[in-house]
This record gives C-alpha cells, sequence and structure tokens, in this order.
C-alpha cells in the first residue's frame, strides 16, 4: 500500500458495496500485472487471489504470488482440482479476486470473459462484486518512476446476481458464457469508455 501511495494518487470508490465478512466473487478488468497486487493492497478486506501459474517462476512477481499464497491457474485448461481448491475456499468464507478476461490485455480495452466466474458463481451460489480499476497500464512503472504519479482508481460495484444457469450440454455452456458475458458488460459500464 505504501508503495502505490508512494508512486501514484489511490482512489477508491465504493466500499460500501463489499459485502464484509461473507464470502463473494470479486470480479476485475486485466490490463497489466499491476491489478492484482493493486487490488489485493486496497481492497477493504483480505480476498483469495488467483494468477496464472507462470507467475510463480518470474523473479519479484513470485515473492509477491507465494507471500500472498496466491492460487495458481494453468491458462485454457480445465483443472478440476483448481476448481475444487477454489470452490473450498469459498465455502470456508473467503472471498476471492478472478478476472474472467483469463489474461492480461495489456492495453486499455477488454477481452471476452471465460465462462470461468459463471461457473464459479453456479457452483458457490454466490454474488459477483464487479470492480473497475483504471490506470495500472502496462507503462504504470514507467510513468510512476519518472514522477508522473498516474492516477489510480478503484471502482466497487453493486452486487451482481446471475440468473440461474438452464439447459444441459450446450446450452448450458451458452448459458454459462452469457452469464459471463453480463459480468464484464457490468465493468465495463464502470469504466471510462477508452477501457471498455
Amino acid at each position: 500500500r505504501l508503495l502505490f501511495h508512494i508512486l501514484s494518487p489511490v482512489r477508491i470508490v465504493g466500499r460500501k458495496n463489499v459485502p464484509r465478512g461473507e464470502p463473494y466473487l470479486v470480479a476485475i478488468n486485466h490490463v497489466s500485472l499491476y491489478e492484482a497486487p493493486f487490488i489485493a493492497a486496497f481492497w477493504p478486506e483480505q480476498l483469495e487471489v488467483m494468477g496464472a501459474v507462470d507467475i510463480w517462476s518470474r523473479p519479484g512477481q513470485n515473492i509477491l504470488a507465494r507471500l500472498w499464497g496466491g492460487i495458481p491457474v494453468h491458462r485454457g485448461e480445465y483443472d478440476r482440482a483448481l476448481f475444487d481448491k477454489v470452490l473450498a475456499a469459498l465455502a470456508a468464507g473467503y472471498p476471492l479476486m478472478i478476472a474472467p478476461e483469463g489474461e492480461r490485455s495489456h492495453k486499455p480495452g477488454m477481452r471476452p470473459a471465460k465462462p470461468g466466474i459463471a461457473y464459479l458463481a453456479e457452483q458457490s451460489g454466490l454474488v459477483v462484486i464487479p470492480a473497475a480499476i483504471i490506470g495500472t497500464t502496462d507503462d504504470f512503472w514507467q510513468k510512476a518512476s519518472k514522477g508522473k504519479r498516474p492516477q489510480l482508481e478503484i471502482r466497487i460495484g453493486i452486487p451482481v446476481h446471475l440468473p440461474p444457469v438452464q439447459g444441459k450440454g450446450e446450452a448450458r455452456r451458452e448459458s454459462r458464457q452469457h452469464n459471463a458475458n453480463l459480468v464484464m458488460r457490468t465493468i465495463a459500464g464502470m469504466l471510462p469508455e477508452e477501457y471498455r
């Protein structure tokens, strides 16, 4: 937190929307590697954080991931053990942060959501808290280290109750994707146009 405050002015909007002391899913937009440490540092209560498994082998990032106790994710793979671990954390009462896009966009602008957020909401029965993050672009460190102090902001939205997933087979997959898209549209509505 101190490092972010030194590098940038920080603004958090919507803290009242966080249902403290109970499990929920936090869905974020994902531009760069700065979102996870930023939101983890400033969220009103401690979050479980999911991250790409390759972070655990990158110098610097691996230290943060291990110290925080993040949950490694193999991108693009269905990992039953991962989902069991995440659902167990939620069942134990811990809120969880997930980037539904599944990877960084590397520039302001959103990618389509993967269905994982909808699957977790379906299996856990929990609400999704949309969180729009502004200012954590790939060039954040270059700007901040030169004293430009770029504004950082988290906009926490009202809880989203996703509709029940319907059907079987392909219809069920489409229903999940619809819910994942709904989460991303909600986040997009909280972002400036260039971040959508």
